[in-house]
């Protein structure tokens, strides 16, 4: 049994990905308390904007571990949700003057939550399985060195 930068690539996925999962359950919490009205818009944006580019880069810093470590199965399964990112990012709504996806005038209409709603849940999911999967590759990397 060895240590190996492959095994250091998933440990800090793991890690990083505890936090993805963290981001993923406050994102759906808030979009909940604004869909019950336990929230107003203005705070629940306010909370959930500065959060968008941590999620983004952090997911985005796995990958170019994954990179160098030569994990391309990781790599390319990572990739649709970083090109949804980049796409997501790039089309925020016009009127944002700071870093963020969530316009507070905008939240409130009924299909924009419950795709920000949506994507939560989706978002959670895959970060859920690719935790799990970070695991397998921890162990069986782990296991060859």
């Amino acid at each position: 049994m060895g240590f190996s930068f492959s095994a250091f690539s998933y440990i800090t996925a793991l890690i990083g990905d505890a936090f993805l999962i963290f981001f993923a359950i406050f994102h759906t919490i808030s979009f909940d308390e604004l869909k019950t009205d336990y929230k107003n818009p203005i705070d629940s944006c306010n909370s959930l904007n500065p959060l968008v580019l941590p999620e983004y880069l952090l997911h985005i810093l796995i990958n170019i571990i994954f990179l160098i470590a030569g994990e391309w199965l990781s790599v390319c399964l990572n990739l649709p949700l970083i090109g949804y990112h980049i796409w997501r990012y790039k089309n925020r709504p016009q009127g944002m003057s700071g870093p963020g996806l969530y316009d507070p005038t905008n939240i409130m209409n009924s299909d924009t939550l419950s795709k920000a709603m949506k994507e939560g849940w989706i978002k959670l999911g895959v970060y859920l399985l690719s935790f799990f999967y970070y695991l397998y590759g921890m162990i069986s990397s782990l296991i060859a060195a």
